[in-house]
């Protein structure tokens, strides 16, 4: 049976059209994306990713009480880190209510994340961290071990005046950040979504 050269040419054109509807919108998204500099806005994540995760170095650091810390310290489970000055002025001891907060409300995975407070110069106040922040670890460093843990963290600003709270993985990875004035709303949401897909920790 011959088919008519008119319904040729229209099935010919119905294939084309369905072969653009599902092309056409893969070749923009692979133009836009590889093409351009546009990137879709925002992400999943409220805090600044830290890519590639930075590890940091397995050492023992002092503690205020001059007992040591032992390697591992910054393994094994999530944790939440602030980096400052030991005297802790005002925006460091709200950082440091700000992680409590996000612990606590993480319920029943409070015991999968640890707080730490990486100090360098005289040590914090040892009173005032035993009565607010009991299940806070701080450690020094102002030696060689705690120069070594400060270089591996992003210098773009400087750790010890950023303000910043990152969250490091149980393996010892850097992996976000968080300014000073970051929500702690946005820092549970992050941290929620990383111990829910999270097979370590």
């Amino acid at each position: 049976m011959n088919v008519p050269a008119e319904a040729r040419r229209r099935s010919r054109l119905g294939l084309i059209g369905l072969a653009a509807l599902f092309f056409l919108p893969l070749l923009l998204a692979f133009w836009l994306y590889y093409g351009t500099d546009w990137r879709p806005a925002g992400g999943a994540e409220h805090g600044a990713l830290i890519d590639p995760p930075r590890p940091l170095p397995d050492v023992a650091l002092l503690r205020a009480d001059g007992t040591s810390t032992g390697t591992g310290f910054l393994r094994g489970d999530w944790r939440l880190v602030y980096v400052g000055n030991g005297a802790c002025d005002p925006g460091c001891r709200e950082a440091l209510v700000k992680s409590r907060q996000v612990r606590l409300a993480l319920d029943k995975d409070v015991n999968r994340v640890a707080r730490v407070f990486l100090y360098a110069g005289s040590p914090p106040d040892l009173g005032y961290l035993t009565s607010e922040h009991p299940d806070l670890a701080a450690a020094g460093l102002d030696d060689d071990a705690g120069r070594s843990v400060l270089a591996a963290f992003p210098q773009d600003p400087p750790p010890m005046t950023a303000g910043h709270l990152y969250i490091v993985d149980p393996l010892g990875n850097l992996m976000m950040r968080y300014p000073a004035d970051a929500a702690p709303r946005a820092i549970l949401s992050d941290l929620e979504r990383l111990l829910r897909l999270s097979h370590i920790g």
